[in-house]
């Protein structure tokens, strides 16, 4: 077995703990321990992601259990992509929380420790239960950082986003426990062969649960109807954690797509083929939605964060094309807009700043024309509208060039440039309100570290399309690989423990 694959859940743990520990300690201390302990994360996640691409799938069994007795760690190239990802993101939301924003109350770095912990265990559980156990891991930190920094309308948002994901909490639980009482099992390499063999009568209950699941997961991940929490809480939660949030309804896209290629993707008619017309539907909404949402916006983090939703339906319509191009080009867009968006929400703090503190477009003064931000904003903008040259009209090229030859061609090309257009002109508008209009900001310094922390994450726009050729092989690779339920399957049936024990004991 390959210990490598424990470290990205016990790194955040004891990192996570010792902080709570220290929680009296200086904080430059704790910064100390908190940006070694990302840095860990990314050194391990790029091993991770090496070792998935030239030793196939892997299966780490916790205390020697044999799969599906025991917990099992399992990781493919879509795992250690959502690790990698995670951490990048975790690094530059990290440094730029360090500039300032973690002073406003404690417990901060514990606290994104845990998020992490949550995240990376969601990413490489090989059992829905441990990954309901993961995704309340990663609430609980995102209700506490959610509320860092105190203010009402930072409580009146976590008390509507706790409230919403208890009852997500409890319909998973439902589901579960449905599921359970069909198949006798959790795993999800033993559910894929469990299902497929089901009699009639318990293959309807299976069905139940999977729909229950489903709408959990679509939930999470913010597909319309159940989107409507998501642009008031990223609206209200600091710059920093917004921007880690940005990985957060990816959580609940990772979900949909191993419910639907893994945990029912063997038999006769794997789930994604039944439900993607569905899950289509739900995505061109979604996009629409977030467009219209966005157009709307009157305040430049909550346009940002219909940006969010925007992607979400981009991200489910690729999944239901239900083909490893559709598949491949969601996971390039799930790249982007993961990395630009976070970039954005750091950018609007700066753009805040430089105008006294104004976020609202039609309110507030123009920044001093000795800040760059006006250049800054014009990048992210392009890229997450999905112009030339970055990175956002690649991965929309992908995806339209993906549903050439199916039944969704028209709506989908429809939706997605209809949404391009109409977001560029929103984000023009937005530019030209800031930067444009108003009387002039008092000058003052800008801060060189939190504005070079937004560009860099920002500047992963261009640099995915630099290193666009092999990132697109990759993501080739990875749908291949995760449409192919059955090598999952095998793996994890293979796996064994270290230390043999009699036949019929486990």
């Amino acid at each position: 077995m390959n210990h490598l694959l424990v470290a990205p859940v016990a790194l955040p743990l004891i990192a996570g703990a010792l902080l709570l520990i220290l929680w009296r300690a200086p904080l430059r201390l704790q910064r100390v321990l908190s940006l070694l302990a990302c840095l860990g994360l990314l050194g391990l996640a790029v091993a991770l992601l090496h070792s998935a691409s030239h030793q196939g799938i892997q299966v780490y069994l916790i205390g020697d259990w044999p799969a599906p007795y025991g917990i099992s760690l399992v990781l493919d190239q879509l795992a250690a992509l959502m690790l990698a990802l995670t951490a990048l993101l975790a690094l530059f939301a990290l440094a730029y929380a360090m500039t300032g924003g973690d002073r406003a109350g404690r417990h901060f770095h514990a606290l994104f420790q845990f998020q992490l912990l949550g995240l990376n265990a969601a990413f490489l559980t090989g059992d829905l239960f441990n990954l309901f156990v993961a995704f309340e891991i990663l609430l609980i930190a995102s209700y506490g950082l959610l509320l860092h920094g105190g203010g009402a309308e930072r409580t009146r948002a976590a008390l509507h986003y706790v409230a919403l994901n208890l009852v997500g909490s409890l319909l998973f639980l439902i589901g579960l426990g449905t599921l359970y009482a069909a198949t006798g099992s959790l795993n999800m390499a033993d559910l894929a062969t469990r299902i497929a063999a089901l009699p009639a009568a318990d293959a309807t209950l299976a069905r139940v649960a999977a729909m229950l699941l489903l709408a959990v997961f679509g939930l999470k991940a913010a597909v319309i109807p159940l989107h409507f929490w998501l642009p008031g809480t990223y609206a209200a939660a600091s710059a920093a954690v917004a921007a880690l949030f940005a990985i957060m309804t990816k959580v609940g896209i990772y979900a949909i797509i191993r419910l639907t290629t893994l945990v029912y993707g063997l038999g006769e008619t794997p789930m994604l083929e039944w439900t993607s017309p569905w899950l289509l539907v739900a995505g061109l909404a979604t996009i629409a939605i977030g467009t219209l949402g966005a157009m709307a916006s009157d305040e430049l983090r909550e346009l940002i964060a219909y940006l969010v939703v925007v992607s979400v339906g981009t991200l489910v319509a690729g999944i239901a094309l239900a083909t490893p191009a559709g598949l491949s080009a969601s996971l390039y867009y799930l790249l982007h807009t993961t990395l630009v968006t976070g970039g954005l929400f750091l950018l609007a703090e700066r753009i805040a700043s430089a105008r006294e503190g104004s976020t609202r477009l039609s309110e507030g003064k123009r920044p001093p024309p000795s800040h760059q931000l006006g250049w800054v904003f014009f990048l992210g903008a392009i890229a997450v509208a999905g112009m030339p040259p970055l990175s956002g009209l690649i991965g929309k090229v992908l995806l339209l060039m993906a549903a050439h030859d199916q039944s969704a061609l028209i709506p989908l090309w429809t939706m997605v440039l209809v949404s391009s257009l109409l977001l560029t002109l929103t984000l023009t508008r937005a530019g030209i309100l800031l930067f444009w209009r108003g009387p002039e900001a008092s000058p003052a310094k800008p801060r060189p570290l939190p504005w070079l922390v937004a560009t860099g994450l920002l500047g992963m726009s261009p640099l995915l399309v630099i290193l666009g050729g092999p990132i697109v092989d990759w993501t080739d690779a990875t749908a291949a690989q995760t449409l192919d339920a059955r090598t999952y399957v095998t793996a994890v049936e293979q796996s064994a423990p270290l230390v043999p024990r009699p036949a019929g004991e486990h």
